[in-house]
């Protein structure tokens, strides 16, 4: 089994570029794909108290056989939490439902600018860093003016922003802020949510290799430095969208999936009106 590629974050910290959404599976879903998962060598699983599932996760984590420290268990706080004191309730409750010690990555889901509450949340999960309950924090879904609002505010600047991207939707702008500020992109549904399988770029490509155009696709996340957390409920394709470590993409390949963004390709919530509670 090939060792997951890494980026260091902006505290030096190694972390793996491949991981595993566990977005819309239930809680015995995510026990059991989760665990397949670790088996197959995921290293990263990215969780959410939205997606009512950390109970599940958390009994894969436990039964896993790997030693806990090789594992990046991600959380985050959902929108009607927002708030200091709020986020760190949401915390609490997640960690108990995790099973957890200690959260490798925390997250504010969404900004939910309209609430204006989100530098508040920053604020607690600057705490929970600093009293070591969480290893790194983040958030999700932050827009170039919230990345700039908690860091003036705060002077801690996120070690990752998990945001919506894949060939249709590359947040160019948004990447570049990221790599000014030293904030890692993570992606989420970083296949477009199966909207890409027909394209006929992709699929040339695919044929050329010989691969599948998932596994184009997240080899396109990882030569594009950015970290990529596919979500499946099948542990064919579980195992499949792992094995992309023994291809490249050429230049001319990474040139025709740029074109394939035309800026409109968002399939996702717009972050800068997103309240659902």
């Amino acid at each position: 089994m090939q060792p997951d590629p890494t980026l260091s974050l902006n505290d030096g910290t190694a972390f793996p570029k491949m991981g595993f959404g566990t977005w819309r599976l239930d809680d015995a879903a995510a026990t059991e794909m989760v665990g397949h998962a670790i088996g197959c060598g995921y290293r990263l699983i990215d969780t959410a108290k939205a997606y009512d599932n950390e109970t599940g996760v958390g009994q894969a984590v436990r039964a896993a056989e790997v030693d806990r420290d090789a594992l990046f268990i991600t959380s985050k706080v959902w929108n009607d939490d927002h708030g200091y004191d709020a986020t760190l309730r949401a915390f609490d409750g997640s960690m108990q439902r995790l099973g957890l010690e200690v959260m490798d990555l925390y997250l504010i889901h969404w900004p939910v600018p309209e609430a204006g509450l989100f530098e508040d949340s920053w604020k607690a999960l600057v705490r929970l860093k600093s009293e070591g309950r969480v290893r790194q924090i983040g958030v999700s879904n932050f827009r170039a003016p919230d990345l700039d609002r908690i860091i003036d505010d705060s002077g801690v600047t996120p070690a990752v922003n998990q945001i919506e991207l894949h060939p249709r939707f590359q947040q160019r702008s948004l990447r570049a802020l990221h790599e000014r500020l030293g904030i890692r992109t993570e992606s989420w549904s970083p296949l477009g949510q199966g909207n890409l399988d027909d394209d006929p770029v992709l699929a040339g490509i695919a044929a050329r290799l010989g691969k599948s155009v998932p596994q184009v696709v997240l080899r396109w996340h990882l030569e594009q430095g950015l970290i990529a957390i596919p979500r499946s409920g099948t542990p064919a394709h579980i195992a499949a969208n792992r094995a992309i470590l023994d291809f490249t993409l050429s230049e001319e390949d990474h040139m025709a999936i740029a074109r394939l963004d035309t800026g409109a390709g968002r399939i996702g919530p717009d972050p800068s009106t997103f309240t659902d509670a």
